[in-house]
């Protein structure tokens, strides 16, 4: 097997908010089997760069798969075809020499493009400020041990609380429902003994705000769960539409 491919990229172009785009082709050789994905988007701006032409704007930021800012779409698919993981976890080994891959934004009302493959995730931000936390007095750390949680309990709070607020979910669902989103982070802090208090009103508020953000609703295509780079499960929708309905009862 050869340690270097030549490939073909079809990358989205958008010079701002208020523009259209468009796809531009570009020719990438001589691409180590090793690198990851977004080495191989550096390789390909340190070229533009050196022909005088305007580098691809991008996301990233930890690119240890944590922070969820490599929010991009490979030949279709947030974050590329391999499962449980983001697009800096994506190695370039899994390409053959010759392949053609298409790269674009996230693609959803909510996340307007705000250029190349940049959108704004700002909306995921607002509903987690509606009821995405926790209010306890200050003061002192209580002593862990003081607050009993069952093991089963708990392996589903840290679960759920792997959630990095990527949007891959969004992307992927034909509706750009963040569904899977809410309730992961409804599940988290509802399931703590510190965030019962709030529970009835987090789930109201942070849906309400999903839905003013230009969300769709979510329709069980399940779409979300299987993009998921935490591979969080969509049992959490049906938790979440349980813990919505119970305020109307």
């Amino acid at each position: 097997m050869s340690l270097f491919i030549n490939l073909t990229l079809k990358v989205w172009r958008q010079s701002s908010v208020l523009s259209n785009g468009d796809f531009i082709e570009y020719k990438v050789k001589d691409i180590s089997v090793n690198m990851s994905f977004l080495e191989m988007l550096d390789q390909l701006n340190e070229n533009l760069i050196a022909n005088n032409e305007e580098p691809i704007a991008f996301e990233s930021d930890c690119r240890e798969g944590i922070c969820g800012a490599c929010s991009l779409v490979i030949n279709g698919v947030p974050h590329g075809r391999e499962q449980g993981s983001t697009v800096c976890q994506l190695h370039m080994r899994l390409f053959k020499n010759g392949d053609v891959i298409t790269i674009e934004p996230w693609r959803a009302k909510a996340f307007p493009v705000l250029k190349d493959l940049i959108v704004d995730r700002s909306a995921l931000d607002r509903i987690m400020q509606k009821g995405g936390y926790i209010s306890v007095n200050t003061g002192s750390a209580p002593e862990a041990n003081n607050l009993l949680i069952a093991k089963d309990v708990l392996d589903d709070v840290f679960n759920f609380a792997s959630c990095i607020g990527c949007g891959a979910c969004v992307a992927a669902c034909k509706n750009a429902s963040a569904m899977l989103f809410v309730a992961a982070k409804v599940a988290h802090l509802n399931s703590i003994p510190q965030g019962k208090s709030e529970s009835n009103i987090r789930v109201v508020k942070m849906l309400n705000q999903m839905d003013f953000e230009g969300f769709g609703s979510c329709t069980n295509m399940l779409e979300c769960e299987a993009v998921c780079p935490k591979q969080i499960s969509s049992i959490s929708i049906a938790n979440l539409n349980f813990e919505y309905i119970k305020n109307f009862i």
